[in-house]
C-alpha cells in the first residue's frame, strides 16, 4: 500500500524529450501567408462540406474549436473565422524540415505524428550538454531553419517529458527532473492527466471517490482492485514510475488497444461491431506507418477475469477488412460467455504487403486494396474522422445504440 507521495522507484537517470509543434498545420499557412496571423484559422472541411477540423490556431481556439470537431460545430461557434483545407504535401516537407533537426540529437526518436515525437538523448549528455540544451537547440533551430515554433518537454521518463511540453504551450520550454516534481506538479489534477485514462475509466474512478491524482496515491488498493492490470499501471504511474522506451519504428513489435467494458457484455454481435472500430482504428494506426502485419491477435479477459490470447499469423495486411475479418474468425473459437475487455494486437511487422493470391481473388483484392488507398488519401487531407467505410459507419452507429448514446 502507498501511504505517502514518494515513489518507491525513482527513475532518475533517463532523459527523454518531448517534443510537440504548435497548432501546425495552421502555423505553416501563417508561416507562409502571415496576413493569417492573429485570425481564427481552421483547417480541414469548409463549412460547405461534410467533414472535421483537421487543426486550428489558438486564436480559434478560443471559441471552443478543436480537433475532430464537426466542421458545422466549429462554423456555428466561429463563423467568422478563416476556413482551409489541409494542404498534406506542405505540412509533410515541414515535417521532413523538422526530423532532420531531430536526428542531429539521437537515433532513438519514436515519431507520432508529423509533428510531434519523443527524443530519448540519455547517452548526449557529454556531446551536446544535457538534455535541456538540446531542448533549448531544437526550438531556437525549428524557429530559425523551418520559421514554426514548438514546445519542449524535458523529463525522466515517457509520461513526465509529455507532460512538461504541455506545461507551457504554446512554444514554451518546461523540464520535470523527477518523480517527486512529477507529483508536486499533478497531484491535484484530474486522473485524466494520467497517461492511458480515458473517460470511461475517470467514471469508473469517480464511482469511489477517486477524481483526482492525489486520491489515486491515497487509495491504490482500491484503484488495483476495481481495475485489475490498468488499475496497477495506473497507480505506478501516478507515483511517477513510467518505464515505457522511446521506440523508433523500425523497432516497433506491436501496435494494438483494448477496451474494458463498464458492463460485462454477453452480446456477440454488439463485440463484432467493436472489432470493426477497432481494426478500422488500427489499420489507419498503421498505414500512417507505412506497416503491415503478419500477426493478429485477439485478448478477452471474462468477467470472473480469466484472459485469453487467440492468434493467427498469415499474409501481411494493414487493410481494415482483413483485420477484421481475422479477428473476427478468432472471436468465433473462443468460449461464449461474459466478457469484460476485448482488444486486438497486431505485430510481426513488414514494410511490404504479402497475398498469397489465386486467379478468383486477385480481381476483388484489387478493388479493396484501391478502395483502402483512397479512403486513407482522405484522411490524410481532412483528418481521420473525415469518411468512414459503410460497414464501419453501421457498426458505429450500432454500438452507439446499444450503450444509450
Amino acid at each position: 500500500m502507498v501511504d505517502s507521495m514518494k515513489t518507491k522507484e525513482p527513475e532518475k537517470s533517463r532523459k527523454i524529450i518531448h517534443i510537440d509543434m504548435d497548432a501546425f498545420y495552421a502555423a505553416v499557412e501563417v508561416r507562409d501567408n502571415p496576413a493569417l496571423m492573429g485570425k481564427p484559422l481552421i483547417i480541414g472541411a469548409l463549412p460547405s462540406e461534410r467533414g472535421v477540423v483537421a487543426t486550428c490556431s489558438y486564436e480559434a481556439r478560443t471559441f471552443g474549436i478543436r480537433s475532430a470537431m464537426s466542421i458545422k460545430e466549429a462554423y456555428r461557434r466561429c463563423p467568422d473565422g478563416i476556413y482551409m483545407h489541409p494542404n498534406m504535401k506542405k505540412y509533410v516537407e515541414a515535417s521532413a524540415k523538422i526530423h532532420e533537426i531531430w536526428d542531429k540529437y539521437t537515433d532513438k526518436i519514436e515519431h507520432l505524428s508529423l509533428d510531434e515525437g519523443y527524443l530519448d538523448v540519455t547517452g548526449a549528455d557529454y556531446m551536446f550538454g544535457g538534455a535541456a540544451a538540446i531542448g533549448h537547440e531544437i526550438r531556437e533551430r525549428t524557429k530559425a531553419e523551418v520559421g514554426l515554433t514548438c514546445s519542449v518537454g524535458i523529463g525522466y521518463s515517457m509520461m513526465s517529458a509529455k507532460l512538461a511540453s504541455e506545461e507551457k504551450k504554446p512554444d514554451g520550454f518546461f523540464e520535470i527532473k523527477d518523480a517527486d516534481a512529477l507529483q508536486r506538479l499533478i497531484s491535484d489534477r484530474s486522473v485524466r492527466t494520467i497517461y492511458g485514462v480515458g473517460i470511461k475509466t475517470a467514471e469508473e474512478l469517480a464511482k469511489i471517490g477517486v477524481t483526482t491524482v492525489r486520491d489515486i496515491l491515497k487509495a491504490p488498493d482500491r484503484v488495483a482492485s476495481l481495475l485489475g492490470n490498468h488499475g496497477h499501471q495506473i497507480v505506478g504511474l501516478a507515483q511517477g514510475i513510467d518505464k515505457r522506451e522511446v521506440t523508433p519504428y523500425s523497432e516497433v513489435k506491436s501496435i494494438g488497444t483494448e477496451q474494458t467494458f463498464q458492463k460485462d457484455i454477453t452480446d456477440f454481435n454488439y463485440l463484432a461491431d467493436f472489432l470493426l472500430l477497432t481494426a478500422e482504428r488500427l489499420s489507419c494506426d498503421v498505414q500512417q506507418k507505412s506497416l503491415y502485419a503478419r500477426t493478429i491477435t485477439i485478448k478477452v479477459t471474462y468477467a470472473d477475469m480469466k484472459s485469453i490470447t487467440r492468434s493467427k499469423s498469415g499474409d501481411a495486411t494493414n487493410s481494415t477488412r482483413e483485420i477484421y475479418a481475422t479477428a473476427i474468425e478468432l472471436l468465433k473459437k473462443i468460449e461464449k460467455r461474459a466478457i469484460r475487455l476485448i482488444g486486438i494486437t497486431l505485430s510481426n511487422f513488414t514494410e511490404t504487403p504479402a497475398r498469397q493470391m489465386s486467379l478468383f481473388q486477385d480481381a476483388a483484392n484489387a478493388r479493396h486494396d484501391k478502395l483502402d488507398g483512397a479512403l486513407m488519401e482522405i484522411r490524410n487531407k481532412f483528418g481521420r474522422g473525415a469518411i468512414k467505410s459503410a460497414s464501419v459507419y453501421e457498426a458505429e452507429k450500432r454500438v452507439k445504440e446499444s450503450e444509450g448514446e
